[in-house]
């Protein structure tokens, strides 16, 4: 794949200065007609070996277009914050919004390939990583992105003439470091990884474009040229957003679905709810702070139909949780500054890190839910947004992240009941809008619309749990129970196995030692307790009794009871040391 980037491509002076002027001029229009429509964000991938000039073409792309609409992020080794998150949570926080570029020096593809080339990955979890990242890459380009990846090359002998040019310049040397020649060991086998790497994520919608990096002025001009001609295309392409969609729903000869098979007429009383509630949370409490779970994160989701009590249900949740430990995410109508990333990017944000959890009151499902039913979407986004919802939990699932899924459910006589009562009750009118009243008119749309959220994304590692929600008691406890169960065969333990306290023949007798000085110990308290109490006529005659018959004081009954304390354990001592000495000692 490489050998157009080592025929020794070059740039003269002039035609280079006569070139430069006419390039930046189109950069700049075609940047500002991008900020003026706002419609997509550029992401710019600069890739390839130590020296090749990744960091002069960056700079250069500075100079010639409008720094305060660029940003550009560098990723080597995750940091252990990074690492306690799902490996692609740095990537999503650091995509550009509309109408703005992004560049990555270095990208979601540079700690795979160091740990391909080190040999810590195999071929097989190499390729489905390179698999994965062409599926996260299609979902950008579907979401509107321009994705633009370069790999600057150099053969091993230009490499080597590289280094050594920039590190006898006095201004450069601290560019070369010793990592850099220890890389120049491995070139043959960072061409084998690469090689490889660009042919399997050489795709349609994000191909890689190589570039020769020897000379400078080809480079910059080769990668200046590439950003216009994609960019001014791109803006020129006024045609709607279209890509892959999911294959048709199988059709439907019977009202049986997920929903329409539910029970919906069980529930608990409230005597057995209490003693459940009080279970469940004290075993969720105890799973929460297991010392496996600090190697795992909780994602929990909740959905519903309106009404049906999801807020009441992550109440008693939380509060078998540590405060310090979560963090609930409300989500509501997308802002301005979501609205200008990819869909999934708002979710991303919110991840918890290993040993946290997030639990989210609505979720990523409203645009296969509201956004499909009330049309904020495109069909082709919420047929799409299956599979890479899909995607997403297993990365978070490949990451530690235990995702736990729940539709609340209830029947429409009962939405309207609780409708009912919620406009009456003063503290809760609140929760009932125009809106909600209105979504009743769309229940048979909407209740399609679950069962094909069902159908496509309940999987092995992130399954659905369908709850039925009349009795509000019941759903509650069934809530947490899979929760527990869930974390429970996640972390691989068992609470009703986990080793007891055992108590020592040692702490036996600090027991009993501790029992023996408490009961020695009783009738003086009392007595103090009852000198203290005594009418004033005696405490009054109590200073002209004499010899034994005056009562004790206070400093008197606590020096007893030190002197008590210190035979006490004196005797305890003693008795310990004639059981090690045995009968013949």
């Amino acid at each position: 794949m490489f050998e157009s980037a080592e025929l020794g491509h070059k740039i003269d002076k002039e035609t280079f200065k006569a070139e430069e002027p006419k390039l930046r001029t189109a950069l700049l229009d075609a940047q500002e007609q991008l900020r003026e429509n706002g419609s997509f964000p550029v992401i710019i991938l600069i890739s390839g070996v130590d020296g090749s000039g990744k960091g002069e073409t960056i700079n250069t792309l500075y100079e010639w277009m409008d720094p305060r609409y660029m940003s550009t992020r560098t990723f080597s080794a995750p940091t252990p914050e990074e690492r306690a998150r799902p490996s692609m949570w740095r990537f999503w926080r650091a995509l550009p919004k509309k109408g703005r570029i992004g560049i990555a020096a270095g990208s979601w593809y540079s700690w795979p390939l160091a740990e391909r080339i080190a040999g810590e990955l195999s071929r097989s979890d190499f390729d489905q990583r390179m698999d994965e990242l062409n599926r996260f890459e299609e979902m950008l380009v579907n979401e509107g992105a321009l994705v633009l990846k370069f790999w600057i090359h150099l053969s091993k002998d230009a490499q080597r003439e590289r280094l050594k040019s920039i590190e006898a310049n006095p201004l450069t040397r601290w560019r070369v470091t010793k990592e850099s020649w220890d890389r120049l060991k491995t070139y043959d086998k960072l061409q084998e990884v690469a090689g490889h790497l660009l042919r399997t994520t050489n795709t349609p919608w994000a191909p890689w474009i190589i570039v020769e990096g020897t000379d400078d002025r080809y480079r910059s001009l080769t990668v200046g040229k590439t950003i216009l001609d994609a960019l001014q295309k791109r803006l020129a392409d006024q045609r709607e957003q279209t890509s892959p969609v999911a294959p048709r729903f199988a059709p439907r000869f019977d009202s049986l679905d997920v929903l329409s098979a539910l029970d919906m007429t069980q529930s608990l009383v409230k005597k057995d709810y209490e003693t459940e509630l009080a279970t469940w949370q004290g075993r969720l409490a105890q799973l929460m702070r297991h010392p496996e779970f600090k190697k795992r994160a909780l994602i929990l989701a909740f959905e519903g139909s309106d009404a049906a009590g999801k807020g009441g249900a992550i109440r008693r949740v939380m509060s078998a949780m540590d405060a310090r430990q979560y963090q609930i995410i409300p989500i509501a109508a997308p802002t301005e500054e979501e609205r200008a990333q990819p869909y999934l990017w708002r979710f991303w944000r919110h991840m918890p890190r290993l040993g946290r959890a997030t639990i989210f009151d609505r979720t990523w499902y409203g645009r296969v839910l509201v956004e499909r039913v009330e049309g904020f979407c495109s069909q082709a986004d919420w047929l799409r947004a299956y599979s890479e919802i899909n995607d997403f939990e297993h990365d978070l699932w490949r990451a530690g992240g235990i995702v736990v899924k729940f539709w609340l459910q209830i029947t429409d006589d009962e939405q309207l009941r609780r409708f009912e009562e919620r406009a009456q009750v003063e503290h809760k009118r609140y929760k009932i809008t125009e809106e909600d009243w209105r979504n009743r008119e769309k229940a048979e749309v909407y209740h399609t619309a679950v069962c094909d959220m069902i159908d496509r994304t309940s999987t092995g590692t992130a399954p659905w749990t369908i709850v039925e929600s009349n009795d509000k008691y019941f759903a509650r406890i069934k809530i947490l129970r899979t929760i527990c169960e869930r974390l429970e065969k996640e972390l691989k333990i068992d609470l009703t196995k986990e080793p007891r306290l055992i108590i020592t023949r040692e702490a036996k007798a600090g027991a009993a030692k501790d029992s023996t000085v408490r009961e020695a110990q009783e009738p003086m308290v009392k007595e103090a307790r009852e000198s203290k109490e005594a009418p004033e006529s005696t405490a009054t005659e109590a200073p002209m009794a004499k010899g034994d018959h005056a009562k004790p004081s206070k400093a008197q009954l606590a020096k007893d009871l030190r002197a008590e304390k210190a035979r006490l354990a004196k005797e305890a001592k003693t008795d310990k040391a004639s059981e090690k000495g045995g009968p013949n000692k």
